[in-house]
C-alpha cells in the first residue's frame, strides 16, 4: 500500500521536484500540497505548485494555500528571497505553461488541522519550506502534534548555511515557528539539512539522462535542476562538477527509500536570537545539552540511489 503524505512547499525549483516525485511514485499517494511563504510569495509558490501537478498530469491533487508572512518577523525573508544564488533578482513563476486549475478553498492550516483530526490511515507530514503553517497548525489546535505520526523536514544545517554563515534558508525564513515544531513533542521527527543534501548531488549527466526519458515530468526536472546547476557553477561550486543538491526531492525520496540517507539520533533546537545565528539548527553532535534527543537527523546521502529514484519515478507517464 502507498505511504500517505502531504508536502508543506514555497515551490520553486527543488519543491517541484519533490512535488512531482511524491505525485509520480507508485509507492507514495500526495493526499495534497499546502503552501506558504518562501522562496517567493505565497500566491506564487500556490501557482506554481498548481502548475507543475497540470504539467504531469496530476491536477487531481489538491493543493490549499497557507501563511503568506512569518510568524513573528515581518521583515523575514523579504530581503533574500527574491534573488538566486549569483545576487540577480529571478521571476516567481517556474517555466511551465500557465493552468487554469485553481486552489481549495480551505485554507492550509484549516486542512491540516482537519486532515489529520479525520484520519483513519498514518499520513506523513514533508515539510520542504518555512514551518510557519506546521507552527500554526500547532498554536490552534492542542492535540495536532498527537495525530502526526511522522514529521520529514528539509531545512537547517550543522556544518554549512546557505543565507548566513549560521543558517539555511527554510529555518531562517521563519525561525520562532521552526522553534515551535522542534520543541512540540512530535512522536517521529526526521530532519534532511544541508549537511545531507550536499551529498546526493544530481550532475548535468543526469539531467541528459532524465531529458531523454521523454516525459513531461522528467523533461522538467532536467530543466528546473539545469538552472540550479547554473547558479551553483558560478556561484557556490559543489564538489562535483557541474552538480547542484536538489534538497526537497532528497526530503521527500526518504520516505520511500529510508536508506537514501545515514541519520543519528540527536537533540535539534533553534536560534532566535542570535544576531549572527538567528536561525540556526543547533545540534547536538556530542550530547552537551540536557535535553533528550527529538530528531533523526541526517549527515549523509547515497547519491546514486537518489539519481536512480527519480529516473524510476519520471520515467512513466502518470
Amino acid at each position: 500500500m502507498p505511504r500517505k503524505l502531504i508536502l508543506d512547499v514555497d515551490t520553486g525549483t527543488d519543491d517541484a521536484v519533490a512535488i512531482m516525485l511524491a505525485a509520480l511514485h507508485p509507492e507514495l499517494e500526495l493526499v495534497g500540497c499546502t503552501t506558504v511563504n518562501g522562496n517567493v510569495p505565497v500566491e506564487h509558490c500556490t501557482d506554481n505548485t498548481l502548475r507543475v501537478l497540470d504539467h504531469i498530469g496530476r491536477g487531481d491533487i489538491p493543493v490549499f494555500e497557507g501563511l503568506a508572512r512569518p510568524l513573528v518577523r515581518p521583515d523575514f525573508p523579504l530581503p533574500r528571497r527574491e534573488r538566486d544564488l549569483s545576487g540577480r533578482y529571478h521571476p516567481d513563476t517556474l517555466p511551465v505553461p500557465p493552468t487554469a486549475l485553481r486552489k481549495q478553498a480551505t485554507g492550509a492550516v484549516e486542512f491540516l488541522i482537519e486532515t489529520y483530526r479525520t484520519a483513519t490511515e498514518e499520513i506523513a507530514l514533508v515539510p520542504v519550506a518555512p514551518l510557519s503553517n506546521i507552527a500554526a497548525a500547532l498554536a490552534l489546535d492542542p492535540r495536532f502534534v498527537q495525530r502526526v505520526p511522522e514529521v520529514v523536514i528539509m531545512g537547517g544545517a550543522h556544518a554549512l548555511g546557505n543565507v548566513t554563515p549560521s543558517a539555511e534558508f527554510n529555518i531562517w525564513a521563519d525561525p520562532e515557528a521552526a522553534a515551535m515544531v522542534f520543541a512540540a513533542g512530535f512522536a517521529k521527527i526526521t530532519l534532511v539539512p544541508l549537511d545531507a543534501t550536499h551529498r546526493a548531488l544530481i550532475t548535468r549527466e543526469h539531467c541528459t539522462e532524465l531529458d531523454a526519458l521523454g516525459t513531461p515530468a522528467a523533461q522538467a526536472a532536467a530543466a528546473f535542476i539545469g538552472h540550479r546547476i547554473v547558479a551553483h557553477d558560478e556561484h557556490q561550486k559543489q564538489a562535483v562538477p557541474h552538480s547542484t543538491p536538489v534538497h526537497d526531492a532528497l526530503a521527500a525520496g526518504s520516505l520511500v527509500a529510508p536508506s537514501l540517507i545515514t541519520t543519528r539520533r540527536l537533540h535539534v533546537a533553534v536560534e532566535t536570537a542570535g544576531v549572527l545565528t538567528v536561525g540556526r539548527t543547533v545540534i547536538d553532535t556530542h550530547f552537551r545539552g540536557r535535553h533528550a534527543p527529538n530528531c533523526d537527523v541526517a549527515f549523509d546521502a547515497d547519491a546514486a540511489g537518489f539519481a536512480a529514484l527519480l529516473m524510476r519515478a519520471f520515467a512513466a507517464k502518470a
